[in-house]
C-alpha cells in the first residue's frame, strides 16, 4: 500500500487509547465491481481479526465470482435486492433484500448480482479478516469478462 493510500485511510480516524472511531468515512475504494466506503480494518486501526465497512453494488452490477480464503463474512442489507449465485459451479441461487442478514462461510464460491437496473444495493460488511479483501480469490464465472 502506498503512503498516500495509508494517509487517506486514516482520514477521520480518532484513536482513544484502545477505542478507535472513524467519523464520516467518506473515502471510497473499488474492488470487483463494488464500491466500499472506508470502514475499520488493519489499514487504519490495530485490528488483528476483523474488518467492517459499507459496500455499494451499483445498479445492474456484478461482483464476479470469488471465494474468501479462511475468513467469514457477515452482511446486513440496508437497501436494494441482491442475488448470490453460489456453489462449486455457481449452480445455486439465493435472493436477499433490505433487512436481511447473510453469513458466507470461508471457501464458498459465490457471485453477487444487483437485481435492479436503477437502485444500488447497500450493505454493511463484516469480515473475520482485518485485511479486508486481500485474501479473496477469483473463480470462473460466465459473467466475468475475458482478460485481454
Amino acid at each position: 500500500m502506498s503512503e498516500q493510500d495509508r494517509i487517506d485511510l486514516l482520514a477521520g480516524i480518532e484513536d482513544h487509547d484502545g477505542i478507535t472511531t472513524l467519523r464520516a468515512g467518506d473515502i471510497t475504494r473499488g474492488w470487483n465491481g463494488i464500491r466500499y466506503r472506508t470502514g475499520l480494518s488493519a489499514k487504519n486501526t490495530n485490528a488483528k481479526k476483523l474488518s467492517m465497512n459499507v459496500a455499494t453494488v451499483p445498479p445492474g452490477a456484478v461482483a464476479y465470482a470469488h471465494i474468501h480464503v479462511d475468513f467469514e463474512v457477515m452482511l446486513y442489507i440496508l437497501a436494494g435486492r441482491v442475488r448470490h449465485e453460489f456453489g462449486p459451479n455457481l449452480e445455486h441461487s439465493l435472493d436477499n433484500a433490505a433487512g436481511d442478514f447473510i453469513f458466507i462461510e470461508p471457501g464458498v464460491p459465490h457471485e453477487v448480482i444487483n437485481l435492479s437496473d436503477s437502485e444500488p444495493v447497500v450493505a454493511v460488511v463484516a469480515r473475520s479478516d482485518s485485511t479486508e479483501w486481500e485474501h479473496i480469490v477469483d473463480v470462473p464465472s460466465r459473467r466475468r469478462p475475458a482478460k485481454p
